[in-house]
């Protein structure tokens, strides 16, 4: 890349090959994305500079950036954050990076509390990584109390950055805990949410190279991917108000799986929802007083 003026243009077409021989499945996205990010554009300002040459300066950063995404390092973490619900989020990779599937899952929670009636007291996110669910729940309720947990420090620090950056911090309070242990006795909820790891040792095994970058324990479900949602059903009943329920982001094929425990453990009838494409993906379970 030294030696000619590369423009605009040149660095896309030539970006988008290496990385199209590389197995990224979308190239030119992904070499537009990242040029727009080195030089500070916009994507559509992008396209109305394709014939701009750039300085040495800038060709050494996006070869940097080209490099990482053609070793397969998601775009998220050479950007360094990632779109959740129209904001932004800081992520690293001590943190999953943030999909659209939980959006719906945020997005159901929230219709459900203001469904509810009262006004929300407490609400608790389990697992929380880069803080996403916490903090769109902190910014749809302002008056409630969010409880953060995880049992990473690193993720909780950038959690602790993002609801700085979301002028939420105050609202949230972060807890270091392996699932519900380290909690407060007392604490009881009017909503537990959580997309806990889900994905079985075979799938693991299975999974695009991108996702190796991701936290394994963010992932790692075990053996059938079900270990830690068993311990969020039977843990987190004891910890809801009566009414209250627990939202959870769950895989694919574990719908029947988790209704069967949401009867044995919770004592109360999961709500399976599917995502935005028709696949079991979200339990709903509600706390009734027998």
């Amino acid at each position: 890349m030294r030696g000619i003026r590369h423009t605009v243009l040149d660095l896309v077409r030539l970006s988008t090959s290496y990385l199209a021989e590389r197995g990224v499945e979308t190239p030119r996205l992904d070499a537009e994305v990242l040029l727009a990010h080195v030089l500070g554009l916009d994507r559509l300002s992008l396209y109305v500079n394709f014939d701009r040459p750039l300085e040495p300066h800038e060709v050494d950063l996006y070869r940097e950036a080209i490099r990482r995404r053609g070793r397969r390092e998601p775009v998220a973490y050479i950007l360094g954050e990632k779109e959740f619900m129209k904001k932004t989020f800081t992520v690293s990779p001590a943190v999953l990076i943030p999909r659209p599937e939980t959006e719906l899952l945020v997005e159901t929670a929230i219709t459900r509390i203001e469904e509810a009636g009262a006004a929300p007291v407490s609400l608790l996110d389990v697992g929380t990584g880069s803080g996403v669910i916490a903090i769109m729940l902190a910014l749809a309720f302002p008056l409630a109390e969010i409880t953060a947990s995880d049992a990473s420090s690193q993720a909780l620090a950038v959690a602790r950055q993002n609801a700085v950056r979301h002028n939420v911090a105050s609202q949230i309070k972060f807890v270091q805990s392996d699932m519900l242990d380290d909690l407060p006795s007392g604490a009881r909820y009017h909503a537990i949410v959580s997309n806990p790891p889900y994905v079985s040792e075979t799938e693991l095994a299975g999974l695009a190279p991108d996702i190796r970058y991701e936290p394994r324990m963010a992932l790692d479900g075990g053996a059938d991917g079900l270990v830690l949602v068993r311990r969020l059903l039977s843990e987190a009943r004891e910890r809801l108000i009566p009414g209250g329920f627990l939202a959870m982001e769950i895989g694919a094929n574990q719908g029947e799986a988790v209704r069967l425990m949401a009867e044995e453990r919770f004592q109360g009838c999961a709500e399976i929802l599917r995502d935005y494409a028709g696949r079991e993906r979200f339990a709903f379970i509600r706390k009734v007083e027998s």
